[in-house]
């Protein structure tokens, strides 16, 4: 095999010529295993189907694609899963489905619904990169991108491994109380604390890496990832964050000073806030799904989650298509 190294050796480059040999070796390595190092999404065995709860066309949509799979030799994780509410099973057959059985089993998770659904498929997805793929009923979703009418046309192209991941950054959060967790959690949003409707104005002490940050007094806070910036965090006057940087948000919500502006932090930080004054009714939510009620001298633990969630990318639109759709812009 001949190489020719000649513009390599006019415009004399020490790293580019090392980055090209040990791509040319690995290259040859993986001819010599007999391994394409093209083919980088998994082949997918069992699928998961998580259904809007009181959504009838949603319901009937899953029930044919339950059997659209089987035909095509996919085995299903029990049966089509309804988020928070059981059914009728002889509506199509749809159940509770073990959540277990999506953290263990399950390639690829389709979800039928809005992104409140998407939002509680992550609590799905467990430890393993599992392939998440959101069918949107109603107009289009910040998350469930796909048109119910390209639901089949997507899943042949990742049946065939022809698809391509948006991997959005999940943060593990921990409710801590004198030292003892009192409770854990994984969010795909956000991680807020705030008050109930009666109570006072609270304190919040934030520190970054052991490093203090402020005490924010305010009605609550907000820590967000690039994925939930252009959730609570936009309408508490955070910005929007590209979803694939490595950022989280610190948004204070109705500060009592209006210099306590939001702040962008790097998502491998570890982020601790603290309840400081006595007040009732705060409570920490987890992507606005779970909740949990705390007291002073409470922790708040904030961590990147080694999962990230997967989500399929549809080939037609952007990013920036989703938010100019969303927020009206140009409008």
């Amino acid at each position: 095999m001949a190489i020719f190294f000649a513009p390599i050796f006019n415009f004399w480059n020490p790293g580019l010529l090392q980055k090209l040999l040990c791509t040319l070796n690995l290259e040859f390595e993986a001819f010599r295993l007999g391994i394409d190092l093209k083919m980088t999404n998994k082949e997918i065995n069992c699928v998961g189907i998580v259904v809007k709860p009181k959504d009838e066309a949603a319901r009937q949509t899953a029930c044919e694609l339950a059997e659209w799979l089987e035909k095509r030799g996919i085995a299903l994780v029990g049966k089509p899963h309804e988020e928070a509410e059981r059914v009728d099973s002889a509506q199509c057959g749809i159940d509770l489905a073990n959540a277990d059985g999506f953290k263990v089993d399950a390639d690829l998770i389709v979800v039928l619904g809005g992104d409140g659904t998407m939002i509680s498929t992550a609590r799905l997805t467990g430890k393993r990169e599992t392939l998440v793929l959101g069918i949107n009923y109603g107009s289009l979703g910040y998350l469930t991108e796909f048109r119910i009418e390209e639901m089949y046309s997507a899943l042949e192209s990742i049946l065939a491994g022809d698809y391509d991941i948006d991997s959005r950054v999940m943060l593990d959060v921990e409710h801590l109380r004198g030292g003892e967790r009192l409770a854990s959690g994984r969010v795909l949003n956000d991680v807020v604390i705030n008050k109930a409707v009666l109570a006072r104005i609270i304190e919040i002490e934030v520190d970054l890496n052991e490093q203090f940050v402020n005490s924010f007094r305010a009605d609550g806070l907000i820590v967000s990832t690039p994925t939930g910036s252009t959730a609570y965090n936009l309408s508490a006057g955070g910005p929007i964050v590209y979803p694939t940087m490595n950022a989280v948000v610190l948004t204070p919500i109705c500060p009592f000073t209006l210099t306590n502006r939001p702040i962008v932090m790097p998502d491998n930080a570890a982020i601790n806030l603290h309840l400081k004054n006595e007040s009732d009714g705060v409570v920490l939510t987890l992507d606005g799904q779970v909740g949990y009620s705390m007291q002073v001298g409470d922790t708040v633990s904030i961590r990147k989650s080694e999962t990230n969630f997967n989500l399929v990318q549809p080939s037609n639109r952007n990013y920036f298509d989703v938010l100019r759709n969303k927020l009206k812009w140009g409008r």
